[in-house]
């Protein structure tokens, strides 16, 4: 009986303080950003008085999928127009984002990707970034894809 107890006892405190299932997920895709089937653009996870997106890693194609620019310094243009029309499906802009995923094929043209991630993003407070030289990506004329991540107030 003690031990039944303690097991009823053990269920009911996990159940009250445990981590309930989270159903403050929502998912968004731009329809200026190019859409592969079965991907998401973005997510969203409701954190109280903030909400967190994280966006999937962008590249520099446009809404019908051709690649746009032949340098470092176009593509990154396009793949921020990407994430600027992906975060304002949540009322967001780059100027709320507080990580980047930077994957590039070519080290030596970081100059070029700052100069215009500059243009984007809260130069005060930049946000924390990871960059890496890649061998390639998904596509040989792709030299550059970035992920984000931005924290907005909720409404």
């Amino acid at each position: 009986m003690k031990k039944i107890f303690i097991l009823v006892f053990t269920e009911l405190f996990l159940l009250s303080f445990g981590q309930k299932k989270m159903s403050n997920i929502e998912y968004k895709n731009s329809p200026e950003v190019f859409t592969i089937k079965g991907l998401s653009q973005s997510t969203s996870i409701d954190c109280g008085p903030s909400k967190m997106i994280l966006l999937s890693g962008q590249v520099p194609l446009d809404a019908a999928g051709n690649i746009v620019g032949n340098d470092v310094e176009k593509q990154t243009v396009q793949v921020f127009k990407n994430i600027e029309s992906i975060l304002k499906a949540y009322g967001a802009t780059g100027k709320d984002i507080i990580k980047l995923g930077i994957f590039i094929t070519d080290i030596s043209k970081t100059p070029d990707f700052r100069k215009v991630r500059d243009l984007y993003i809260n130069l005060q407070n930049p946000p924390v970034s990871s960059l890496v030289e890649v061998s390639r990506l998904f596509r040989d004329d792709v030299l550059i894809e970035v992920e984000a991540t931005a924290v907005i107030k909720n409404k």
